[in-house]
């Protein structure tokens, strides 16, 4: 059976980020639930690689999970204050890769995820062939960092972030062969990416297949899972605009579960988690208990 998580940054970003609620707290509702761990947010309030720098430090957060009967099913690195695209000198951000990389394998983390880093709009900017050889570059550089602490790379392509269409996310990972570099698939920015093209540079590249193509062209690429529904709708930045997907909570949003999750339990994923993110969403506290009853469904019938 799959192993039940959730990502901790729905609690301390967006909503969140003027009252966050602390990792202890975090810990002690998700056991209570019946969640097997958690998807650390690596920054602050939450545990960082900044904040405990040392190994003592790490090692008692270690045992701290160990008296929730929590693991980590993954660590969502703080890597957004670097430049990726819009520099041709990746040194810090792959400096600051090496450090949450090392603080994943000191607390028995077996993945960290990466993104473009950079909006869309970046192309506006820089070419994008000059674009596409500095993030697949970067990438291929950090993969044997990964690999040497005992990691595996997983990438989340969403509307908020540059390289989102279909086409990209294939040339991306065609670029990028290493056998631990992959796909995150989150179901609600599967949906905004493959069926309603959102924030695609230039032409929209919808599919007609929807979610299930798209799916499909990621087969045997996908190494972790995101499980949340979408509104068919973008969470909007201070300004109003069209940031990233929506998060919405199982069952107010318009995707068919029981069609999407089959297609993704048949992936070989390197760990048997399947994780909720309610990232951005305004009452994540409230709606957690909610979507670990529809998780546990859904595990039950395919995990």
């Amino acid at each position: 059976m799959k192993r039940t998580s959730i990502g901790s940054w729905a609690y301390t970003i967006g909503p969140y980020a003027d009252n966050p609620v602390d990792f202890e707290t975090v810990c002690t509702k998700l056991k209570e639930l019946g969640f097997d761990g958690v998807e650390l947010g690596g920054f602050p309030p939450h545990p960082n690689p900044d904040d405990l720098p040392e190994k003592s430090q790490r090692d008692e957060l270690v045992g701290k999970m160990k008296e929730w009967g929590l693991g980590f099913s993954g660590l969502a690195a703080n890597l957004w204050g670097e430049q990726l695209i819009n520099t041709d000198d990746q040194s810090k951000y792959i400096a600051e890769f090496t450090k949450n990389a090392e603080f994943c394998r000191d607390i028995g983390i077996q993945g960290i995820r990466v993104d473009c880093v950079q909006p869309p709009t970046i192309l506006d900017d820089v070419d994008y062939d000059i674009a596409f050889q500095r993030v697949t570059e970067t990438w291929k550089k950090c993969c044997p960092i990964a690999a040497d602490n005992g990691l595996y790379i997983t990438w989340e392509c969403e509307p908020g972030f540059a390289f989102n269409k279909p086409s990209d996310v294939v040339k991306i990972l065609d670029a990028i062969p290493n056998d631990n570099f992959g796909i995150q698939y989150d179901t609600c920015h599967g949906q905004m990416i493959a069926v309603n093209g959102a924030r695609h540079y230039g032409d929209k590249e919808s599919l007609p297949g929807g979610q299930l193509e798209f799916i499909g062209m990621l087969s045997g690429r996908i190494n972790h899972i995101h499980l949340i529904d979408s509104d068919n709708s973008c969470h909007l930045d201070a300004d109003g605009s069209d940031e990233t997907s929506s998060h919405p909570p199982f069952g107010e949003g318009v995707l068919n579960f029981d069609e999407i999750v089959p297609a993704l339990a048949k992936e070989e994923l390197p760990h048997d988690w399947w994780t909720i993110d309610l990232c951005f969403w305004p009452d994540a506290w409230a709606a957690t208990a909610k979507c670990k009853t529809a998780l546990d469904g859904l595990v039950a019938k395919y995990g």
